[in-house]
């Protein structure tokens, strides 16, 4: 897609939720097959000092923005973006899947996991056909692969925590000729299955949902102690251009 965003070296799509959807179920129907990576502060980080991470965002279908920091930086940046939250992409996704008769398939998280987050998406979709879960291991491949292959889903959600997910599906991708629909979805199958709560309403349309998973899950303030050298960056290429 043209017009991408860049944020510190990622390039962003200019998608709100409603288009980000259209967009994929687009590609969908004509057949073309879409890798997702939903974005956040840490993701952008991580790509400035990973190679492998900066190549699988450039390789991305679509990169959407998820966090709230993102949003910020744009519009510093005078770019402004829309956020695309994994949590929410996936709930406008299934009932979509389910009437076109696609099926999908839940990767990753801890075992009995993706099984729960299935059930409560059928629950959700009775229509929707879900091809199969597995938890998985993100560094080994061989079985997993296999398993997949064998389902041979339309869509593939697959929950290792960022960045294992994105270079799971980047380096699986090509032996899952099925799959026309790959995204990485974090901690939505704990959030599915009830293991974490979902942020309240009011949270989320404040952009705070950040806050409210660091006060439920103390330890990601290791992962978040980038944000300030996030901020720093986006205010030195504002005022100095690089």
């Amino acid at each position: 897609m043209s017009g991408r965003v860049g944020i510190l070296g990622v390039a962003f799509d200019p998608l709100d939720l409603p288009a980000a959807r259209r967009h994929i179920l687009t590609r969908l129907e004509r057949g073309e097959r879409t890798f997702v990576v939903t974005a956040n502060p840490e993701f952008v980080m991580l790509a400035r000092r990973d190679r492998d991470v900066a190549a699988i965002a450039r390789a991305a279908d679509l990169v959407v923005a998820d966090g709230t920091g993102i949003v910020i930086a744009s519009r510093v940046l005078g770019a402004p973006l829309a956020r695309v939250p994994g949590r929410l992409l996936v709930d406008a996704l299934v009932p979509a899947l389910a009437e076109r008769g696609a099926s999908l398939f839940l990767l990753g998280a801890a075992p009995g996991v993706a099984e729960r987050a299935a059930a409560v998406l059928r629950a959700r979709t009775p229509r929707l056909v879900v091809a199969g879960s597995y938890a998985g291991v993100a560094e080994e491949d061989g079985d997993t692969v296999a398993r997949v292959r064998a389902a041979a889903p339309d869509a593939l959600l697959v929950a290792y925590g960022m960045p294992k997910q994105e270079a799971w599906i980047a380096r699986n991708l090509p032996a899952l000729p099925s799959v026309k629909l790959a995204i990485g979805v974090g901690g939505v199958f704990d959030q599915l299955a009830g293991l974490r709560r979902v942020p309240p309403e009011l949270l989320h349309r404040l952009g705070l949902e950040w806050l409210w998973r660091l006060l439920w899950e103390p330890s990601r303030w290791r992962r978040q102690r980038v944000l300030p050298l996030f901020a720093a960056l986006v205010l030195r290429e504002r005022l100095i251009g690089r």
